[in-house]
């Protein structure tokens, strides 16, 4: 029988999400030399979630000195580890290497510098709502579904809780202050989801500003209320 949800998150939420992290990239890992990927889990969650360090410590070394049969994993009891390119063999090893990096930086506190982000996965977590904006907004579809990027834009305004509106206006100029040069700021578009060029004439990062400054302009409407008698 498979995990309900509140068991899987306990007992394998925050392995999950390191082996995400390693989405597209190489799980080649040293003892001496933390993979581009795990860097990548290190840098964001040091800066957003701290306390999950510890928990994904955990995990991993629980899973690795325990690693599943096929019946188990065929019945759903147990995570089954995603391709990350190694023969089946050589996961459990991977697995106590990354668990010590972790250990490590917890324990000596290092402490990523903030950074640009490197991998794919890390674009995406660091900006989740951009990455829903792009994706959902402007894939290859857009010329079909919109006149213009302006529509687009104002669709998207329309149907999203202005929640998330604005976070996704704090996450646009979060971007924008990372300084990148104007093709990363291209390919950090196609990296959260944008298939389309930007409108004329604007440059990727002036179209980004652009946005930023539109989306910041949205004013709640409070009321005036019953004046005070």
């Amino acid at each position: 029988m498979s995990m309900k949800p509140l068991e899987f998150d306990c007992r394998y939420g925050e392995l999950d999400q390191v082996i995400r992290a390693y989405t597209g990239m190489s799980a080649d890992d040293e003892p001496d030399r933390p993979s581009e990927a795990l860097q990548a889990y290190l840098r964001h969650t040091w800066h957003t979630r701290p306390d999950a360090l510890a928990t994904a410590e955990r995990q991993i070394r629980d899973y690795a000195r325990t690693p599943p049969g096929r019946l188990r994993l065929s019945l759903g009891e147990f995570y089954p580890v995603p391709d990350v390119g190694l023969p089946r063999p050589a996961i459990q090893d991977w697995l106590f290497v990354v668990a010590d990096h972790l250990k490590r930086s917890i324990e000596e506190g290092e402490v990523p510098p903030p950074a640009s982000p490197r991998t794919h996965w890390e674009w995406h977590a660091r900006f989740p709502e951009l990455g829903q904006f792009l994706g959902g907004w402007f894939s290859q579809d857009m010329p079909d579904e919109f006149p213009d990027h302006d529509a687009a834009v104002r669709d998207y305004t329309a149907t999203t809780d202005p929640q998330l509106v604005a976070r996704l206006a704090g996450e646009l100029r979060e971007l924008l202050v990372l300084g990148l040069e104007e093709s990363d700021y291209g390919s950090a578009m196609a990296e959260l989801g944008m298939e389309v060029d930007p409108p004329q004439p604007y440059s990727p990062s002036g179209w980004l500003a652009h946005l930023a400054d539109g989306l910041s302009g949205f004013k709640a409407d409070y009321g005036t209320g019953p004046a005070a008698g």
